[in-house]
């Protein structure tokens, strides 16, 4: 059944020219917006000195330097094609398992940083105010200063070698793990917590049996999560002599070993697509046991 509508109708036609006003708004505004984003995106281009000219005429060496790093592959020689572009397959293998290492240790070293300090910079534990301030100030501090500067630095401290890529991502994992941690602390519920006070246990005891039980799930969580980031970060350790793949991969840059560059990379791709499933399972299935699924 189909209902006619009156369109001469004073309250039909109110309604379709109130619906005109607001349509004719909203372009309005997402034009006024569209013209505000470029308009700050010119000026950031101006203030950081960007030749827009110069970035216009040279833009298609880009996809030109990705077009050459592709291998030549034939099908009536595939295989030997293939172990031509990998030919470095058992050294850069052995690289990508340090780049892993580097990024494990470096992870657990953070998360567990991150979870010794995440109940003091928590607003809702931390009893000492003056405390609560340092802690959270340290852990911004160790999340703000990148990776790589932190690499840098423990390179000419310790020279070449995993040992400045494990300490570089353990020290930013602490930072971003410490706040994480502490905003998922922040969001328990307070009644355990408040019983075992009650009862005279110490502060820690309450920790122990009142804080941990209700976070631990979300911490692996997050603990996989950056486990992720920091395979990607551990790549890049080596373009600054901190140890794996990534060591390889800048000289091949560097020396213009095109064929190595893509060969390179798509094993780093293919490695993190790998791990990103692996703890994406890993990160449902722990939620599913919190929630009792």
């Amino acid at each position: 059944m189909t209902l006619a509508i009156d369109r001469n109708d004073p309250a039909i036609a109110a309604h379709a020219e109130l619906y005109r006003r607001e349509m004719a708004a909203k372009r309005l505004q997402t034009l006024l917006g569209a013209a505000i984003f470029i308009a700050c995106v010119v000026l950031a281009g101006i203030g950081s000195e960007v030749d827009f000219a110069k970035f216009a005429a040279n833009a298609w060496r880009f996809p030109k330097y990705i077009l050459e790093t592709m291998p030549t592959l034939r099908l009536a020689t595939l295989g030997a094609d293939l172990k031509e572009w990998y030919w470095g397959l058992n050294g850069w293998l052995k690289l990508l398992w340090q780049t892993l290492l580097i990024a494990y240790i470096g992870t657990v070293l953070g998360a567990v940083g991150g979870f010794l300090l995440c109940f003091t910079a928590a607003s809702n534990l931390g009893r000492l105010p003056w405390l609560r301030w340092g802690t959270r100030r340290f852990l911004e501090f160790c999340r703000t200063v990148p990776e790589i500067v932190f690499a840098l630095i423990f390179v000419i401290a310790f020279g070449l070698g995993p040992l400045p890529g494990v300490l570089a991502i353990a020290i930013h994992t602490m930072g971003a793990m410490g706040k994480l941690f502490s905003e998922v602390v922040e969001n328990i519920d307070m009644k355990p917590v408040d019983g075992l006070t009650a009862t005279g246990a110490s502060w820690w005891q309450t920790i122990r049996f009142a804080v941990v039980p209700q976070v631990l799930s979300n911490f692996a969580s997050y603990t996989l999560l950056r486990f992720e980031i920091n395979v990607r970060g551990a790549s890049i350790m080596g373009f600054v002599g901190a140890g794996g793949i990534g060591q390889d991969l800048i000289e091949a840059i560097r020396k213009f070993y095109f064929t190595d560059v893509s060969a390179i990379l798509l094993l780093i791709i293919v490695t993190v697509m790998l791990i990103d499933y692996g703890t994406e399972r890993l990160r449902h299935a722990l939620l599913s046991l919190e929630h009792g699924k």
